[in-house]
């Protein structure tokens, strides 16, 4: 009986060593792929309004919620826009990993954050707050800053704008 368990033991060390692969390690490279284009009329952020202009073009015929990054060099000229999470009519699942990796990856000095209501009421509920101030952190530890994060009201001009208001971190 002992000399069977042995056995099986040694079976078992077998099948895990053949299950190694010996061509290594996977070697990945990141990169950024532009999608298309959107109009823009200034394109340097000198205030919540030229940013939330922007954001009216971009946002215009969407009907469940959408968390956008507005990505800025140092001069705040948009260099991108990027979708991070698109959600519900009510809400939209975002990550500070998924804000960020973006942000990264394109070189940017700096953010700006946003996402639509498509309720049209543009006032900031408090998940809004929570993860501006989660965001706000995690851009402080990774150097790049955020600069205001504005929601976007349904079929008008209406906006919100947390730096406006005295509510950015």
């Amino acid at each position: 009986m002992a000399h069977k368990g042995k056995r099986q033991l040694g079976l078992f060390k077998q099948d895990m060593t053949s299950t190694v692969r010996e061509d290594g390690i996977p070697v990945y490279r990141v990169c950024l792929v532009r999608e298309g284009r959107v109009p823009c009329y200034n394109q340097q952020i000198r205030s919540a309004v030229d940013a939330a202009t922007l954001l009216h073009t971009y946002l215009a015929d969407v009907d469940r919620e959408h968390f956008v990054v507005l990505m800025l060099d140092q001069k705040n000229k948009v260099i991108g826009i990027n979708t991070v999470s698109i959600g519900s009519l009510t809400a939209s699942i975002v990550h500070p990993r998924e804000v960020f990796k973006v942000a990264i990856l394109a070189n940017c000095a700096s953010i700006l954050i946003a996402h639509n209501h498509p309720s049209g009421n543009c006032q900031p509920s408090r998940e809004d707050r929570a993860l501006t101030q989660r965001l706000v952190e995690a851009g402080k530890l990774l150097g790049i800053a955020i600069l205001d994060h504005i929601i976007i009201g349904d079929g008008t001009s209406a906006y919100f704008s947390f730096a406006d208001e005295g509510l950015l971190p």
